[in-house]
């Protein structure tokens, strides 16, 4: 099976900054040969991911805010025009208010929930509805997750509880979807220093614990995902779909 992804289209969601996970899939998809829409959120972020996207020879920029029907629909419908059809569809997209990561889980406010659980889970379910019209010949979906939702992370929060929730919509999707020759599939990194891991109180904590217990002795490097993702667009993984895709050294396998 080929990694070759020369000819397929692929739309990347939540490259914030050059050490996103969402930027190390994108080169890589790139460097297999794919043609490249990346999302970037608003105004706000446009002149530093604009740069960054354009930085790859022939990617295009579109701004859309997941959170937001019309938005998704308006970028879809430009994709539609541009390319025609879509292969590959990465979300990688979290949030949650600062405060719900730093105060004790039993005061998670309703707002702060509701705005977890509808930026990092229902955006994927969004994004997918729009995507599977253009995916005629089949295609991927991925998003990322994390162990926390598994098990207790302190300071995780109510992302946790959105990590589950998206990882159990991931198989929801791929059951319907799958009739349409449509994969969707989840990967769980370790933990990475990303913008987005700065916001959890104790990371660093975290991150030295990751690497004392791993198998492989170390945290996970960025690329690693990032090939991963490669591997789910490509034709390798054309028989996987449903699934949580580990690239954490192997530190969910351990029970002490």
């Amino acid at each position: 099976m080929s990694f070759d992804l020369a000819g397929r289209n692929a739309v990347v969601f939540g490259v914030a900054n050059k050490r996103s996970i969402a930027w190390s899939i994108a080169q890589g998809l790139h460097a297999a040969g794919a043609k490249l829409a990346i999302t970037y959120q608003n105004e706000r972020l446009e002149l530093e991911a604009k740069d960054l996207i354009l930085s790859l020879p022939g990617a295009e920029a579109f701004m859309c805010d997941v959170s937001n029907d019309a938005e998704i629909e308006r970028v879809f419908a430009k994709l539609k025009d541009r390319y025609g059809k879509l292969h590959t569809l990465v979300h990688s997209v979290a949030f949650a208010p600062a405060d719900e990561l730093k105060n004790d889980f039993v005061n998670t406010t309703r707002e702060g929930f509701r705005v977890a659980l509808d930026v990092s889970v229902y955006s994927l379910i969004a994004v997918s509805r729009a995507a599977a019209p253009l995916m005629d010949d089949g295609g991927s979906i991925m998003t990322m997750t994390y162990y926390a939702s598994e098990k207790v992370v302190p300071r995780y929060n109510v992302m946790a509880v959105a990590k589950a929730g998206l990882e159990c919509t991931v198989r929801y999707l791929a059951f319907e979807l799958g009739k349409k020759n449509i994969r969707v599939n989840a990967i769980s990194a370790g933990p990475i220093k990303t913008l987005a891991a700065r916001g959890i109180a104790g990371f660093g904590d975290m991150h030295k614990t990751h690497a004392e217990r791993a198998p492989l002795g170390r945290n996970v490097d960025v690329n690693e995902v990032g090939a991963t993702g490669v591997f789910l667009a490509s034709d390798a993984s054309s028989g996987i779909t449903g699934e949580v895709i580990y690239v954490d050294c192997g530190y969910n396998i351990m029970g002490f």
